[in-house]
């Protein structure tokens, strides 16, 4: 009987985070200025197919406004968060964010200097991929000694790549014509869903998907990972490559995130922890809980952004005032303790 009520519950949980993601994205499709009901906001979505017609505002309101955002906001919350637990397990370091290695900072490093270049917002999104994985790459040659890279060793040339990113960016901004430029890439370091479009997304999207789908199906392995290397090795894991592929997955979908909406703070870090209070410490578990949970999270904070006020108020800003308090909550709740 226990059983059955254990897989029921599974299963109940299952069913809630496969619906959660979605019922709040149909109800924030009709929030804003211009508001329309669930009713609405799904008959205009299924027009298309029914051919039934609608108002043409709503119509463009939802397809070329709308939509786009939410599958952004979708993504990357769902990939920030997913890349956060891999990075989490793989370093066995609740601090671990999907910007340990410097990809986020290279990625802000090479959109800003197609800003600066004066080139368009797809040069700019391809600037900010490349980068971002470039820094990776980096990273994670320095790493090597001997042919060989530890988990300490990549996590500190991750550090210093980063500060050296983040030293480039300020660079950028100080040679910056104050005037035109420097808001202009301040307001993209901020973070903002407004530039998402079909093209965008066309772009960025694959790789994010790829990183998730990468995470998601050898989420299992990384509860070996969090071994040590000796016991690890004993269950017949190649644990090099394996520590690989977490790591080009995670900076895929970081450098993806960070292309296409700029900075987004919190959302790697908060969503694993709240994951793991949930699902244990077992990622078989934790790994969907998180994509659900980023996914959500990050489409009704971008709603809040867009909605709240009458000029629209950066992701990032957002994230840290609700990311930080919580986060201080969840400390104090389990008392730092991750095991």
């Amino acid at each position: 009987m226990g059983t059955g009520k254990k897989k029921l519950s599974a299963g109940a949980l299952g069913l809630f985070l496969t619906i959660l993601p979605i019922a709040s994205a149909l109800i924030c499709l009709g929030i804003g200025r211009y508001s329309l009901t669930i009713s609405e906001s799904i008959e205009v979505l299924l027009s298309p197919l029914t051919g039934k017609e609608v108002e043409p505002f709503a119509y463009s309101t939802i397809y070329m406004i709308r939509l786009p955002r939410i599958i952004l906001a979708a993504a990357v919350g769902s990939g920030l968060s997913c890349a956060g637990t891999a990075f989490q397990g793989l370093f066995s370091n609740p601090l671990a964010t999907p910007d340990t290695l410097g990809v986020g900072s290279g990625a802000a490093f090479g959109a800003v200097l197609a800003m600066l270049l004066g080139l368009n917002l797809i040069s700019i999104q391809l600037f900010a991929l490349v980068f971002g994985l470039l820094a990776c790459f980096i990273t994670y040659n320095i790493s090597r000694k001997n042919g060989k890279s530890s988990i300490i060793m990549i996590v500190l040339s991750g550090m210093v790549i980063s500060a050296v990113f983040e030293a480039a960016v300020s660079l950028m901004k100080y040679i910056a014509d104050p005037e035109e430029e420097l808001p202009v890439i301040t307001y993209w370091l901020m973070g903002s869903m407004s530039r998402a479009n079909y093209d965008n997304l066309k772009l960025g999207l694959p790789f994010i998907l790829a990183g998730i789908l990468l995470i998601f199906v050898l989420r299992w392995r990384l509860n070996i990972l969090s071994l040590n290397e000796d016991e690890a090795s004993s269950l017949g894991m190649n644990i090099k490559i394996m520590r690989l592929v977490f790591i080009i997955a995670s900076s895929m979908i970081t450098a993806s995130s960070v292309s296409m909406c700029g900075s987004v703070g919190w959302v790697g870090l908060l969503i694993p922890h709240i994951a793991r209070m949930i699902g244990g410490n077992n990622n078989n578990k934790v790994v969907p809980i998180s994509i659900a949970l980023g996914a959500f999270f990050m489409i009704v904070m971008d709603t809040f952004a867009r909605s709240a006020t009458a000029a629209e108020i950066p992701i990032s800003i957002l994230t840290a005032l609700i990311g930080a308090p919580v986060f201080v909550t969840l400390l104090r709740k389990t008392g730092g303790a991750w095991s």
